[in-house]
This record gives structure tokens, sequence and C-alpha cells, in this order.
């Protein structure tokens, strides 16, 4: 979870991954903390936008290795249980 200014907090929602939703949009839900209130909230993004996403995040990353137990790019997650997220 990333901490903001003034004590706002904004990170993935626990347990709850990304998602397809209505009209081929993704939605991945996010946690906001603020002092005193927590809220569910979606980031809601057109293929063409999580595609930029992808491409700055990668970029931001740049040459820094990839943990071991990272997952490959556009292959599902697999946890125990047998659920599958992004």
């Amino acid at each position: 979870m990333s901490r903001a200014s003034e004590g706002w907090q904004v990170g993935p929602a626990p347990g709850r991954g990304l998602r397809p939703g209505k009209d081929g949009l993704l939605e991945l839900p996010l946690h906001v903390l603020r002092p005193g209130r927590a809220s569910l909230a979606s980031l809601v993004l057109t293929v063409v936008e999580a595609e930029q996403l992808h491409a700055a995040l990668c970029y931001a990353l740049g040459d820094k290795p990839a943990p071991e137990n990272a997952p490959e790019c556009r292959k599902p997650i697999r946890y125990p249980g047998g659920r599958q997220k992004y």
C-alpha cells in the first residue's frame, strides 16, 4: 500500500484481483485508507490504458531483475485452493 500526503493510503484490495468489467473494460479493486475511514474503489481501464500502464511499469522497473517468484507476463497466477488471479 502506498502512502500519500495527509495520511491517505492506496493499494490493491486484499483478496481481490484485476477482473474484466463491462464493455471490455478492466477493473482493479483498490483499498483506500484515509484518517478514520476505509473504502473500496476501482481503477477502471480500457485495454489501451492497461497496456500503457503495463509499458510504463516495465519502463519504471528498468533493468532491475524480477524476483524469482514474480509471475510471467500475461500468464495467470494460480493461488492455493485453485483460485486464479491476474
